[in-house]
Order: C-alpha cells, then structure tokens, then sequence
C-alpha cells in the first residue's frame, strides 16, 4: 500500500508571516524608545519600595551547605544564632546562593557578614555591603519574609537554643 498522507512541504509555508517580524521588530523599536525617553529626561523609578525608617538592624553572617541546602546563621560577635535544616532554611540559603554568586561576580571574598533591616512600615530588607547588593524580602511572600523576621528576633533578644524548627 502506497502513502496517500505524505505531504509536500513548499518554501513560503516555512517562513513567519511578514506581518508577524514586523510586529515584533516594532515591539523591540517602541520598548526601545520608551527606554530611552526615561534614561534622557532622568525620569525618576516608579516601581521601587517605599523608603521607611529603619528600626532594627542585625549584621548577620550566613554559611550554607550547598549540597544539602542546610544554613548556620551567626551575628556580628561570631554566636550561631539558627542551624536551620535544608527544609526550615530553603528560601535563607536561596538568598545566601544569591549573595555569593554577585560577590563572586565582583572577585570579592566570599565570606563576609549581610545587614539585615527591619522598617518602620513593615519591610525587611537585607543588603550586602561589600557589592552594594540589596533585596525587599516582602517582594518574595510572607513566609518567606518572616523566616528572616525570626532571624532578627533571634538576633535582637538573644538565642536560646540556636536551633529554628
């Protein structure tokens, strides 16, 4: 039995529509454009956190374990504040991955305390002061904002049993 089904492909059903590159080179002309209009008339950022006094600061120094993702908290005087388990300290030792990776970026050593702030309005924020790095924790959820909420706590009213569950 012979193949009725094979089809012949022509050259012009391989090609994108006309239409559809010219869009999309109009897409990439108008973003630039918008992008350049901001950077020329120094348009101020509109989507950046509300600035708030700061009200608790911790100078923490973070140490992971990469294979199993478990995290050591300690403050400024070297004290382990929380050995988190790779469950409890996931999204802790996420940051940390991303803190050494832009030091890495910069050939700056890899050890080195993070400022941990806690605002007026509510937001945390940690910074690395040796790149210049910063993140809102409130941007990645509650949960996650807290879990560095409790490392202040822990850092401000002393630590019990260094251990977070």
């Amino acid at each position: 039995m012979s193949d009725t089904s094979t089809r012949i492909y022509t050259e012009a059903d391989r090609l994108l529509p006309r239409v559809l590159i010219r869009a999309m080179v109009g897409l990439v002309l108008v973003s630039l454009a918008i992008v350049a209009y901001a950077r020329v008339t120094d348009r101020p950022l509109e989507s950046t956190p509300p600035v708030s006094p700061v009200v608790a600061e911790a100078h923490l120094t973070l140490i992971s374990d990469a294979a199993t993702g478990a995290v050591e908290v300690m403050d400024a005087q070297g004290t382990m504040l929380a050995s988190l388990s790779p469950e409890a300290g996931g999204f802790i030792a996420g940051v940390h991955r991303t803190i050494l990776r832009e030091r890495a970026k910069y050939r700056i050593p890899l050890e080195g305390p993070v400022t941990l702030r806690a605002m007026e309005n509510g937001r945390m924020a940690i910074l690395d002061p040796a790149t210049g790095w910063s993140a809102d924790l409130m941007g990645f959820g509650a949960d996650n904002a807290s879990a560095f909420a409790q490392l202040l706590a822990l850092n401000t009213k002393g630590n019990t049993n260094g251990i977070i569950d």
